[in-house]
């Protein structure tokens, strides 16, 4: 019987969709025996014998590939996949999955969250309020302000009608716009240094790659209001996050809501952390528990279909590893 790793620690004590899906596909289930995220050392104590993973952001490495070459099925339970190193997965024959279309919605719900504790001053009225104190002062708008785009895929689509809900203006930077949606919904298409220029608010959704590594840069941050804010929960690294902080503490802008770091977690020593105009999360933006399920499941149904020789190609990121994948179990 073919083994998976249920790697993500949020789903161990779960038997959602994403079990019945590979129970009824006649897998066994392995979790690992840590409980913490796991590193790479981490990770290759756990893979012996593991045919597929459900997996979590623990790094896929080359290493990883190499030493275990019955792996057949990374299956991240999210679209994101930066931690695994695509070309020595199809070097290996391994199959490289995502689950699109299941944590846009949660992502930007999470977005508008920190627009809004940033905009109305959540934190510094409700620490306050517990020593005791009321304070008590105009707090900004979000209606009639402009909500600039960085990514205008599934994630940025989903922040469109919300930021237009909330009677905000919407500009976008995006390389490759679906022309209907733009159309429909009015979207502003701008170069990202003039989007950056313009926008009272800027949130990134765009992957970690080659050419967006440091994408916000101390140059780009330059070009903001001072009166703006920065919403990151796409990767970390696409900003400089030295450059942010710098930004950040000088009161170049305004504020920041972060749901991810360069780092993560982000050591202690980390500057940002101790700022005052910016709010945190950990790395949470795409995992409510709708999505969660709708992730598990996706990951799930990948891997059964492609144990039994098909080929879910909307969601596989290595299509090119199919003239040499074999599945053994």
């Amino acid at each position: 019987m073919p083994k998976v790793m249920i790697a993500p620690a949020q789903l161990r004590s779960l038997q959602g969709d994403f079990y019945t899906v590979l129970a009824k596909a006649g897998f066994d289930f392995a979790y690992p025996k840590v409980a913490v995220q796991m590193q790479e050392p981490e990770l290759l104590a756990q893979l012996h014998g593991i045919s597929a993973s459900l997996a979590g952001s623990e790094p896929y490495t080359r290493k990883v590939f190499e030493r275990f070459p019955q792996l057949k099925v990374v299956a991240r339970v999210g679209v994101g996949y930066d931690a695994v190193d695509v070309q020595a997965a199809t070097d290996h024959g391994c199959v490289i999955t995502i689950a699109p279309g299941t944590n846009q919605d949660s992502v930007s719900e999470h977005c508008f969250m920190l627009i809004l504790a940033l905009s109305r001053n959540l934190l510094k009225q409700h620490e306050p309020i517990r020593d005791g104190k009321w304070p008590r002062a105009a707090n900004l708008p979000v209606r009639g302000k402009t909500l600039g785009l960085v990514g205008l895929g599934r994630i940025g689509k989903s922040m469109t009608k919300r930021g237009q809900a909330f009677g905000m203006k919407v500009i976008a930077y995006e390389p490759f716009p679906d022309a209907s949606f733009v159309e429909s919904h009015g979207v502003k298409l701008l170069p990202l240094d003039d989007l950056l220029r313009e926008a009272d608010y800027v949130s990134l959704h765009l992957p970690a790659m080659a050419g967006t590594m440091k994408l916000i840069n101390a140059d780009r941050l330059k070009l903001m209001k001072p009166t703006a804010f920065l919403i990151n929960t796409a990767r970390g690294a696409v900003v400089d996050e030295i450059a942010l902080y710098e930004a950040l503490r000088d009161k170049k802008i305004a504020g920041a809501g972060l749901d991810v770091f360069e780092e993560e977690p982000p050591l202690s020593t980390n500057p940002i952390l101790k700022l005052d105009n910016v709010v945190m999360t950990a790395h949470t933006a795409g995992v409510d528990t709708q999505s969660r399920d709708d992730m598990a499941r996706k990951a799930a149904e990948c891997i059964a279909a492609i144990s039994r020789g098909e080929w879910p190609a909307d969601c596989i990121v290595n299509p090119e590893v199919k003239s040499k994948f074999k599945w053994t179990a």
